[in-house]
């Protein structure tokens, strides 16, 4: 069968032969990722490697590549929201599963690790500030996984289906989309974890029911994400790019896990006290597990 050879203006890389966006080369990138929204925690979370081989800057997208102990991880910052997300999974993949020199998909998959270590507000009363959840479930808010050609599991679909009746959502503008975490990372972060669903906006302000002045087209959100019960299954917490992190992954093939340090809870409209603490613990509580996965 002949193999398509993917265009120049499709698939992106400089002169150095690296990817655009990422400006990483194969060689520099471990089995093991660490996304971080913002640029300024990925040396927020190298300062516990015990040394670092590969730094890497282009736009927002910053990686360090090096060891904590035995095992190689890279930390790549995304930036904010899915958009950027659509440009980081898929240049990762490209790193891990085309040859770069032909611009031909490699025989043999490869699957990456990825797991996002963000910072999120709360949605339930008793996930207090300063506390840690693992995202079991991203439900997308955005658009990004439409563009694809995505399907969902039966149990996927049934929460799906829940949430929308749930919040009225069906047959509205906003078109939700759903994707589980991989199990085979999940059950490592147990015992310190909240597990429970994120929802994934496409903003900060209205897309998370915050009113200043512009009027709200859905006035009542918050209520319906902190009352939706599927099964054991509730929304524990929203932010911005987990959704787009596991659909993008199931439709990939890689292994995606988001955690998520708590810095606000919207129902106790508590902020935490010192947020750069809590997010620094996460990065050491979730190092010591990562490096023995």
């Amino acid at each position: 069968m002949h193999q398509r050879t993917i265009a120049e203006s499709e698939l992106i890389i400089t002169p150095r032969g690296t990817i655009y966006h990422l400006d990483l080369g194969p060689e520099h990138l471990a089995d093991t990722v660490i996304t971080v929204g913002d640029p300024g925690r990925v040396k927020e979370v190298t300062k516990y490697f015990d040394r670092i081989e590969h730094k890497a800057h282009h736009r927002e997208f910053i990686t360090h590549t090096g060891y904590v102990g035995k095992k190689r991880i890279s930390v790549i910052s995304t930036g904010i929201g899915t958009g950027n997300i659509d440009i980081v999974l898929n240049e990762l993949d490209v790193l891990a599963n085309i040859d770069l020199a032909t611009r031909q998909v490699k025989p043999h998959r490869h699957a990456l690790n990825i797991i996002r270590l963000g910072s999120s507000g709360a949605l339930q009363a008793d996930v207090p500030v300063d506390s840690l959840v693992v995202s079991s479930h991203g439900i997308g808010l955005d658009n990004i996984m439409h563009y694809y050609n995505f399907s969902n599991s039966d149990n996927e679909r049934y929460i799906l289906d829940n949430f929308e009746q749930h919040t009225g959502m069906n047959g509205k503008v906003i078109l939700p989309y759903i994707a589980e975490a991989s199990i085979s990372l999940r059950k490592h972060f147990g015992a310190g974890y909240i597990h429970g669903i994120t929802i994934t906006c496409p903003g900060f302000y209205g897309p998370q029911g915050r009113l200043l002045r512009g009027p709200l087209a859905f006035p009542h959100l918050l209520d319906a994400l902190n009352t939706f019960q599927c099964g054991n299954d509730r929304i524990t917490n929203f932010e911005m790019e987990t959704s787009a992190i596991y659909g993008l992954g199931k439709l990939l093939g890689h292994n995606c896990l988001s955690i998520s340090a708590i810095v606000a809870n919207r129902v106790q409209k508590t902020f935490s006290k010192d947020g750069a603490k809590a997010i620094d613990e996460m990065i050491k509580h979730s190092l010591t597990i990562i490096e023995r996965i």
